[in-house]
């Protein structure tokens, strides 16, 4: 069975100048927030008016296995709240029995489709080939760490803690 292709629109996206005029594009409410210049407002207001684009917001269980992603993978250090629900709307999408694209030049919104199993484009930089992951590790004692815990200073010797990336085996 043939799958619909949309794209899903992250603000860099929408900033690159980009929508599909043979399929269906969509955005969140949150991204739409995100646009400031004046050239992309312009862009986006009449992407919208046209229907090139459309607001779509993610389910709440999308929002939640990509909370569940992302503290797994490491990355929810990185990512904001609107990468966050651009990420659940290609879930919500994706349910929805669609094949979703997310245009976004963010590496680490990339990392997390990359994991889930979500195709991507960039706009307007290479892109990610590997999936990294994220531990912490301090840099007196060497002493390893979740990428989610909240310290600052190593428990063992009170040096500082910090993050490094790490390539993981898909």
């Amino acid at each position: 069975m043939v799958k619909n292709k949309v794209y899903v629109l992250d603000s860099s996206g929408i900033i690159g100048g980009f929508f599909s005029k043979k399929f269906a594009n969509f955005t969140t409410s949150q991204v739409i927030n995100e646009i400031k210049d004046l050239k992309s407002e312009i862009f986006l207001q009449s992407a919208l008016e046209n229907g090139h684009i459309t607001i779509k917001e993610p389910a709440p269980q999308d929002s939640k296995q990509v909370k569940r992603v992302i503290t797994e993978s490491g990355d929810i250090l990185r990512l904001s709240d609107v990468d966050k629900q651009v990420i659940a709307l290609a879930l919500t999408i994706k349910r929805d029995g669609m094949d979703p694209i997310v245009v976004t030049d963010d590496y680490s919104i990339q990392n997390v489709l990359k994991i889930i199993g979500i195709s991507y484009r960039s706009v307007l930089t290479k892109g990610i080939e590997n999936i990294v992951g994220w531990i912490k590790i301090c840099k007196g004692c060497k002493k390893k760490y979740p990428s989610n815990n909240s310290l600052t200073e190593c428990e063992i010797c009170g040096s500082p803690i910090y993050r490094k990336r790490i390539k993981k085996i898909e």
